[in-house]
């Protein structure tokens, strides 16, 4: 026969061991992240064309954005599915993690002239939202220098035909270089961003 503590500990160690709610694995930021790698770059600095770089961007604005995915209130094109997959607390945990990661802009090319032209595009229309030449990430402001030419001309023309929703005040200043200078302003200013390093 079992001595009383020995039996005790037994039943302790069975009913541990038994426990339907197992603890789940610890889940990190980093953790997280890494799932965002493929398409996004290593710690959010896309080397994709059509694809942002989201290193250094507010947590504010990720958790924006992947609220707007999950509601399909943002245009996408696998985006709205992979954010439906994710926890408030598990978006909150990557936002944090991505407003902490420098972003690495790579070399592409670019038209100096058209560059130039964009820079004065820039600072009459952008500037105070688009701060330090569109470097800053207030927390309803995108990082724009340094993206890739081809998504930041997919954006552009969601926003142009209503298709992603933005502040009035931008939606107009965008609207009115396009009508003011058609195609050529809007291509000034990809230009100018892609420029900045």
């Amino acid at each position: 026969m079992l001595k009383p503590h020995v039996f005790s500990l037994l039943l302790m160690a069975g009913l541990c061991s038994s426990s339907p709610t197992q603890a789940d694995p610890p889940t990190t930021a980093s953790m997280l992240a890494n799932a965002c790698a493929a398409c996004h770059g290593l710690n959010g600095s896309s080397q994709g064309p059509a694809t942002p770089s989201i290193a250094g961007i507010s947590a504010v604005y990720f958790i924006d954005a992947m609220t707007a995915f999950q509601e399909d209130e943002r245009p996408a094109t696998v985006m709205n599915r992979i954010a439906k997959g994710y926890s408030e607390e598990q978006i909150e945990l990557m936002a944090e993690y991505f407003s902490q990661q420098p972003m690495i802009r790579t070399d592409q090319p670019f038209d100096p002239e058209l560059a130039r032209k964009g820079d004065a595009l820039h600072q009459n229309n952008c500037e105070k939202c688009h701060e330090n030449g569109g470097r800053a990430s207030d927390d309803d402001a995108g990082i724009l220098a340094g993206q890739k030419i081809p998504y930041l001309r997919y954006t552009l023309d969601d926003i142009l035909n209503g298709k992603r929703e933005v502040s009035v005040k931008m939606a107009n200043k965008l609207k009115t270089i396009h009508k003011s200078m058609g195609q050529d302003g809007i291509e000034q200013l990809l230009n100018y961003y892609a420029s900045q390093k």
